[in-house]
């Protein structure tokens, strides 16, 4: 209360003065001592008081007229009136009207004065804050309001554009020509479109809670017998394409071959998926183009097999000298032709053998052999070109002629010189080639290491496709059937073909045949 600002007004000198000795007293230095209520009336216009006291009974203006133009500046500030005895009723009055805080009769107590003037200044204190408090609070419900208003707007404008959104969503899988399912993360259907209802030949009703694998039949991949895995596979790369695959009709009992991309739906607060939607597409015409272009390619090549062999054995007759002798020029034109025509026959060739996989015609020969005298054989036949360049071909091998395996040996010998010979073509000149076949636990592993220029990472996906034809660094000049004809044979046989490689520091092919090689005893009942 010392710095309190405290308006004293009385018209008597003596008496301002007492409340200024007391102020000085009791150490309160914040007093203002007026004996015009007028005069205090203007101080007030810039000085905002923490308590009024003021006389009743002033000749310009009594206590109660003051008073109530200072309630006009200052509603919060506490006020005391000085009466005397006979003006009480006044005091009533002013208390009524104004609000006035508290009246006190002369002469007053000390004591009592002081009491009334820290508590006076304390509840004005108090109103003040209360106001601003008040204050605060309106200008708070404004802001509320005002946000609670621009909130329900941009709830119906959010719902507006969820309404359309949903509407052109449900009006594209509705009207999609392929089918959508989505699945749960146990593979089970919880909802379909009208084309997958097309398919299958059941409604929404009758397909809802059966499994992925109930409508879905002949994939090759052997995830798809398990839904935990194949959604595993899934929510690890994002999306996979079923491919072989056919949805059998309930209603007419056709197959319908399609393609299935799955895809995980992913959810930012979940660490796996809980949700997977496939997209089905009908092959049937596509299937149907690919085996009349594939006809027609080994109709095509078959045709030209019988035109090449009899020009490349008649250049043979004319090279050999059966019909006359021929000078140096000639002979070299000659080889020349013979050279391009069984390098046609050669690809002709490969293309019927692409046919005969893809159209499942292909039937394995096995028989039992030794494989390390079949990979000797291929490297002897290839270390006239490795010399050439002056590779360093060498063969490691973790176990003797008498190991033998069960497989088709023409169809593996293919595999193995394609192998060889790629790693001969991309290895530079002074190289270095490490050919590995090792045997395990009944399985064969058969590993072709260069040193070469390596195989950029964006193109070994390509390599085993077919056409493929080496990397984005380093065209080949052959068919780009090799690596293909390969995969298929490797499969054919029930194992994997893979590679790897890093630019610069070369690659390395790898096949594993899976439970071929034979036991002595099986080996016995073979040849007896």
């Amino acid at each position: 209360m010392e710095n309190a600002r405290i308006i004293v007004v009385d018209d008597e000198k003596m008496v301002t003065s007492a409340f200024r000795t007391l102020f000085a007293v009791e150490g309160i230095k914040g007093g203002a001592f007026f004996n015009s209520p007028k005069e205090a009336l203007d101080y007030m216009q810039k000085e905002a008081p923490d308590l009024i006291i003021s006389d009743f009974l002033m000749p310009e203006m009594n206590g109660l007229e003051f008073l109530r133009e200072a309630k006009k500046l200052y509603p919060e500030t506490s006020m005391i009136l000085l009466t005397g005895y006979a003006d009480k009723e006044n005091a009533i009055q002013a208390i009524n009207e104004i609000g006035l805080y508290k009246y006190i009769e002369k002469p007053w107590d000390n004591d009592d004065l002081l009491m009334n003037i820290r508590n006076g200044v304390e509840r004005s204190h108090l109103l003040s804050n209360l106001r601003e408090k008040i204050t605060e609070l309106e200008e708070a419900k404004k802001q509320l309001e005002i946000y609670s208003n621009d909130l329900e707007r941009l709830v119906a404008e959010r719902t507006h554009e969820l309404s359309q959104a949903n509407q052109k969503l449900s009006g594209i899988i509705n009207h999609c020509a392929d089918g959508i399912i989505i699945l749960d993360k146990e593979g089970r259907i919880e909802q379909i479109n009208p084309a997958c209802e097309n398919m299958t030949g059941l409604d929404t009703l009758a397909i809802l809670n059966r499994t992925f694998t109930q409508i879905v039949k002949g994939c090759k991949q052997d995830m798809i017998s398990d839904a935990c895995g194949l959604f595993g596979l899934c929510a690890d790369n994002s999306e996979i394409l079923l491919k072989d695959c056919h949805i059998v009709n309930s209603l007419s009992g056709a197959h319908t071959p399609v393609e299935i991309n799955l895809a995980a739906i992913n959810d930012e607060e979940q660490t796996l998926p809980e949700k997977y939607v496939g997209v089905i597409r009908d092959v049937t015409s596509q299937k149907e183009t690919e085996r009349l272009r594939d006809d027609f390619i080994a109709t095509l090549t078959h045709d030209l097999r019988t035109p090449l062999l009899a020009a490349i054995q008649t250049l043979k007759f004319f090279i050999d000298g059966s019909l006359g002798e021929l000078d140096e020029k000639q002979k070299i034109l000659l080889s020349t032709m013979l050279q391009s025509n069984e390098d046609l026959l050669g690809l002709v060739n490969a293309l019927l053998e692409v046919y005969r996989f893809d159209s499942g015609r292909l039937e394995l020969c096995k028989t039992i052999f030794a494989p390390k005298v079949l990979v000797e054989q291929c490297i002897e036949e290839l270390m006239p070109l490795a010399k050439n360049k002056n590779i360093n071909l060498e063969f490691e091998c973790n176990f003797d002629e008498k190991l033998e395996i069960c497989a088709d040996r023409s169809e593996l010998k293919r595999v193995i010189t394609n192998l060889c010979g790629n790693a001969v073509n991309y290895t530079n000149k002074g190289g270095h080639i490490r050919v590995i076949l090792k045997a395990q636990s009944g399985d064969l592993i058969f590993s072709v290491e260069d040193n070469g220029n390596g195989i950029p990472k964006n193109d070994i996906p390509q390599l085993f496709t077919r056409f493929s034809q080496g990397t984005s660094r380093k065209r080949s000049t052959g068919t780009g059937l090799g690596l293909y004809l390969s995969r298929q044979i490797i499969e054919a046989h029930g194992g994997k073909i893979w590679v790897e490689s890093k630019i610069n520091k070369g690659s390395e092919f790898t096949f594993l045949l899976t439970d071929v090689v034979k036991s002595d005893e099986e080996r016995q009942v073979v040849n007896g």
